[in-house]
C-alpha cells in the first residue's frame, strides 16, 4: 500500500503573532516538510482578513521555492474567478521555469474573501467570463497554447516563458459540480473535506468523478482528499487541541453558498452581498488522535475512496506543537511502508 501525504499551510495569524512571524512559520514548516519527505506544500488565499496572511499564493510561492530544494510547491488554491486565466498561466509558468517540475497550480472556486474584496480584485474587468469558462482557457494556455481559429484576435497567443516542465494544474472544490467539472475536463481533483465538512459526501464525489471521467484529452484520474488533522502522543492530547472552530455556510437568496471561519465573518459576507441570507453553523471536520488513531482512519478513506494521496492542513497552536503534528504523521506513514 502506497499512500502519500502533502501539507497544505493557510498561513495563520494566531493571537499575539505579526504577519511575519506568520509567514517565518509557514517557511518553517516547508523546510521540514522536505526534510521528512511529504510529497508536496500548498499554500492558499485569502483576502481582507486578519486571521491569514496569504493574500498572495504566487508570489508566496516564489518564495519557498527558494529556500527549498525539491519538493512540490503549489497553490491550494489561486482563486481564478478575481484573475485573467492568460495571467495566471503567465505568473506559475515563469515559477515553473525558474523551478523544473516542482510547480503545482491548484485552482479554486471560491472567492477566497468577503464580498467588498471580490470587487476590488475584480475592479475593472471588462469582458466577464465564467469560471467554467476560465478553467478552460488556462488549461489551454498551461498545456502549451490555446487552440483558437486563425481568424481570432488572439489567435496565436502563447503564455511565456513555456517553460520544459509545465506546472501541473488541479482543480479545488468540495461539491458534485466541482467533481463532474474537473472529470469532464481530464484534470485532477482534490476534494477539501475540511470545507464541505462531509466524508460520505467526498467520498460520493471522488466515485462520480472517476466514473465520469473523460479520457479524451490524454490524461488520467488522479483524486486527492484535504482534510484537517491533528497527531499528538496521545488521542486525548489530539482531541485537547482542536481549536474552538465551526463550519459558517452563507447561503445567498441567488443560490450561492460560502464557507467561511466565524459567524462574525458570515454575517459580514451576507450584508456586504446585498441579498438576503441565511447562516449554517456547525462543527468542523477534523480528524485527531494518535498516530495509530490518524493512520487508520486515513487508511479506512484510502480504501473508501481509492485515494492514494491527502493533503492535510494542522493549524493549531503553539507552532511547535503543529510542527510536532506533521513529524508524528510522517513517523505513521513511514512505519506503514516499513
Amino acid at each position: 500500500m502506497t499512500i502519500a501525504i502533502s501539507i497544505l499551510d493557510q498561513s495563520p495569524v494566531y493571537p499575539g503573532e505579526t504577519s511575519e512571524e506568520t509567514f517565518a512559520h509557514t517557511l518553517a514548516l516547508v523546510q521540514k516538510a522536505e526534510e521528512l519527505g511529504f510529497r508536496r506544500f500548498w499554500v492558499s488565499e485569502h483576502h481582507d482578513s486578519e486571521y491569514v496572511a496569504g493574500s498572495s499564493p504566487e508570489v508566496l510561492i516564489s518564495y519557498l521555492l527558494a529556500k527549498t530544494n525539491h519538493i512540490r510547491i503549489g497553490s491550494g488554491g489561486i482563486m481564478l474567478q478575481h484573475y485573467s486565466p492568460y495571467k495566471v498561466a503567465e505568473n506559475f509558468h515563469v515559477l515553473a521555469t525558474l523551478a523544473p517540475g516542482r510547480v503545482d497550480l491548484g485552482v479554486g472556486r471560491a472567492p477566497g474573501g468577503l464580498p467588498r474584496s471580490t470587487q476590488a480584485l475584480q475592479k475593472g474587468v471588462s469582458e466577464p467570463q465564467t469560471l467554467t469558462d476560465k478553467i478552460i482557457e488556462l488549461q489551454g494556455h498551461v498545456g502549451g497554447g490555446l487552440k483558437l481559429a486563425e481568424d481570432h484576435p488572439l489567435a496565436g497567443l502563447k503564455a511565456s516563458p513555456i517553460p520544459a516542465v509545465a506546472p501541473e494544474l488541479y482543480l479545488l472544490g468540495a461539491s458534485d459540480s466541482s467533481a463532474e467539472l474537473a472529470a469532464s475536463l481530464g484534470l485532477p481533483y482534490v476534494f477539501s473535506i475540511f470545507i464541505g465538512g462531509d466524508e460520505q459526501a467526498a467520498i460520493a464525489s471522488i466515485v462520480k468523478y472517476r466514473n465520469a471521467f473523460n479520457y479524451e484529452h490524454g490524461t488520467q484520474p488522479h483524486a486527492i482528499l484535504a482534510l484537517s488533522a491533528i497527531v499528538a502522543d496521545t488521542d486525548q492530547e489530539a482531541i485537547d487541541l482542536i481549536p474552538p472552530n465551526k463550519l459558517v455556510k452563507v447561503y445567498l437568496a441567488d443560490g450561492r453558498k460560502v464557507t467561511l471561519g466565524t459567524v462574525e465573518q458570515a454575517e459580514n459576507y451576507g450584508k456586504q452581498s446585498g441579498q438576503p441570507y441565511t447562516i449554517e453553523e456547525k462543527d468542523a471536520q477534523v480528524t485527531a488522535g494518535s498516530k495509530e488513531t490518524v493512520r487508520s482512519k486515513l487508511i479506512a478513506l484510502h480504501e473508501a475512496a481509492g485515494v492514494e494521496e491527502f493533503i492535510i492542513t494542522t493549524n493549531i497552536a503553539p507552532f511547535e506543537q503543529r510542527i510536532r503534528s506533521y513529524e508524528l504523521l510522517s513517523e505513521a506513514f513511514a512505519e506503514v511502508k516499513a
